[in-house]
C-alpha cells in the first residue's frame, strides 16, 4: 500500500531533526510542506511535534511492547515506531490498521525491510490506551498521566526544575511545555480592535493578549493566509517576546543597539517604538542576517536609520559611539520555549548551561561598554535556568562599576500592566504554566550618570 504524504513527510522531517541538523519549526514551514493538502499538512505537523514533545514516553511504551531497550532499534526503525505509537496513543481519529500498515511500508522504504516484521509485531501488541495531550485535567499525585509526563523530559532537567521551582510547579511546567502553544500576533498598524475585525472578516478569530498591549491570540483560523498578515498589519510574535522588547522602551531620536538580533522580530518592534533615530541590528550569523534583511524590507519607519551589521558580540564591540538603548537578546538554552521547540530538551546537556553562561556574560560585558550614561540596557533570554539569567547579571554587575539594575518599584511604575511579572529583585519572568506564554527572563540595567 502507498505511504500517505503526511506520514512520509513527518518521517523525513523527524529524521533530519533527530540527526541534529535542523529544527522542526523551520522544516514544517518549507515549500514541500506548504504544498501538501491542508489535512496532510496538519497531520504531518501533529505527528512531528507530538513525537518530539512526548519522545521519552513513546520510548517507554515501545520498550514495554517489544521487551527491548530503545537503543536496540536502528535509528530509522525508532523513528517509525515513535511515529506509530504516538498516533496509536494520542490520535483518536486515526485507524490503528492504517497506522500499522503504513509503519511497515515506511520501514521498508527506509531500507530496513528485515525489520518490517518486528515493527508489525510490536505495534499489533498495542492495546487502546489514549491520552489527550490537549486536555487540562489535573495531574493527580501518582497518576499514570503524571508518570507519563515525567518521562517526557530528560531526568536531569526534570530534577533541576523540581529543585528550582518545587515539585508541583515542575510537573505543571512540564505539562504546559507539552501542550500545543497558541499562535500570538503583534499588531503593527492601527488599533488592536481594528486588527481583530480585519482578521475576523477573513475567518480568523482572536482574543486580546493578556499582557502586551499589541498582542492578539489566535483561537481559530489561519492568520498567515490573511491579507492582514501578507500586508504586514500583523506579524507572528510570541507575547512574551513582545514584552521583552517593550521593556527596552526606546525614545524617539535615540541611538539603539539590538545585539543578537536575527531574525529581526524584536528589531522591527524596536524600530516601531523608536519612530525616528538610529537602530543598529547585529548578529554573528550571515545567513540569519540575510533573512532578517529580507523580512525587514519595507517594514521600518522612514525616520529610522537601520544599519545591519555582522559581528560577534562575544568579543570587543567595534563601535566608536555609545547607545542610549541596548537590547541583548542573548543566545541561550531555550528551555522556556519547549512547547514550540521540543527537540531542544533532547539535545541539551547539563554542561551546556555553563558554556552558555560564560558566553552570555561576555556579551553582556561588551554591551555595557557601549551603553551611554543614563542609558538603558535590557538583558534577556528565553531560558528558565538561573545560571543563564540572574547569575549572569549578578556576576557581571559585581565586576562592572557604574551600573545599576532597576528596582521592582521603578519597573512597576513604568510598566504597571506587567507589575506581577517582576520579582522582588526586579527581574522579569514569564513561564508557560503560570502565564500562558513562553518562558522569558529579563533584567533592566541603567548606566549611572557620573
Amino acid at each position: 500500500m502507498p505511504i500517505s504524504p503526511a506520514r512520509e513527510t513527518a518521517y523525513r522531517i523527524l529524521r533530519r531533526v533527530e540527526s541534529g541538523r535542523a529544527f522542526a519549526v523551520e522544516l514544517l514551514q518549507s515549500s514541500d510542506v506548504a504544498a501538501l493538502r491542508d489535512s496532510d499538512r496538519r497531520l504531518a505537523t501533529e505527528i512531528v511535534m507530538g513525537v518530539l514533545r512526548w519522545g521519552g514516553e513513546l520510548d517507554y511504551q515501545i520498550e514495554q511492547l517489544s521487551g527491548k531497550t530503545i537503543s536496540y532499534f536502528d535509528a530509522e526503525v525508532r523513528t517509525v515506531l515513535r511515529m506509530s505509537v504516538y498516533q496509536l496513543r494520542f490520535l483518536e481519529k486515526v485507524p490503528a490498521s492504517a497506522v500499522v500498515n503504513e509503519a511497515v511500508e515506511l520501514t521498508k522504504s527506509a531500507r530496513k525491510r528485515s525489520a518490517a516484521g518486528l515493527v508489525n509485531a510490536v505495534l499489533r501488541k498495542w492495546q487502546p490506551h489514549k491520552i489527550q495531550p490537549a486536555s487540562r485535567e489535573r495531574l493527580a499525585p501518582d497518576s499514570e498521566l503524571r508518570d507519563a509526563m515525567r518521562r517526557t523530559l530528560p531526568v536531569w532537567l526534570f530534577e533541576r526544575w523540581q529543585q528550582n521551582f518545587g515539585n508541583d510547579a515542575a510537573f505543571a511546567l512540564v505539562w504546559a511545555s507539552n501542550q500545543v502553544p497558541a499562535t500570538s500576533l503583534r499588531v503593527t498598524q492601527g488599533s488592536r480592535e481594528a486588527a481583530r475585525e480585519r482578521l475576523a472578516d477573513e475567518g480568523v478569530g482572536t482574543d486580546p493578549g493578556r499582557w502586551s498591549r499589541g498582542a492578539l491570540i489566535v483561537r481559530a483560523g489561519n492568520a498567515q493566509a490573511t491579507k492582514a498578515f501578507r500586508n504586514g498589519e500583523v506579524v507572528i510574535q510570541e507575547e512574551g517576546s513582545q514584552l521583552v522588547a517593550e521593556l527596552a522602551a526606546p525614545q524617539p531620536g535615540q541611538g539603539v543597539l539590538d545585539l543578537c538580533a536575527a531574525p529581526g522580530i524584536k528589531t522591527r518592534q524596536l524600530a516601531a517604538s523608536l519612530g525616528q533615530g538610529t537602530l543598529v541590528a547585529s548578529d554573528v550569523s550571515a545567513p540569519r542576517l540575510r533573512t532578517m534583511t529580507r523580512l525587514l524590507a519595507g517594514r521600518i519607519p522612514a525616520g529610522v536609520r537601520l544599519h545591519v551589521v555582522r559581528l560577534d558580540a562575544s568579543v570587543a564591540l567595534p563601535f566608536g559611539c555609545s547607545f542610549e538603548t541596548i537590547l541583548v537578546d542573548a543566545p541561550c538554552s531555550g528551555t522556556g520555549t519547549l512547547a514550540r521547540n521540543p527537540e531542544i530538551k533532547w539535545r541539551l546537556q547539563p554542561k551546556d548551561l555553563q558554556r552558555l553562561a560564560e558566553l552570555q556574560a561576555r556579551i553582556l560585558r561588551n554591551a555595557l561598554s557601549v551603553l551611554a550614561p543614563g542609558g538603558r540596557l535590557v538583558y534577556s533570554t528565553c531560558s528558565l535556568e538561573p545560571e543563564e539569567n540572574e547569575r549572569v547579571v549578578e556576576s557581571v554587575l559585581r565586576e562592572a562599576g557604574g551600573f545599576r539594575q532597576l528596582t521592582t518599584a521603578e519597573l512597576a511604575s513604568m510598566f504597571p500592566a506587567l507589575s506581577e511579572l517582576f520579582d522582588p529583585q526586579g527581574y522579569f519572568h514569564t513561564r508557560p504554566d503560570a502565564h500562558g506564554m513562553d518562558g522569558f527572563f529579563a533584567a533592566v540595567i541603567e548606566r549611572i550618570r557620573s
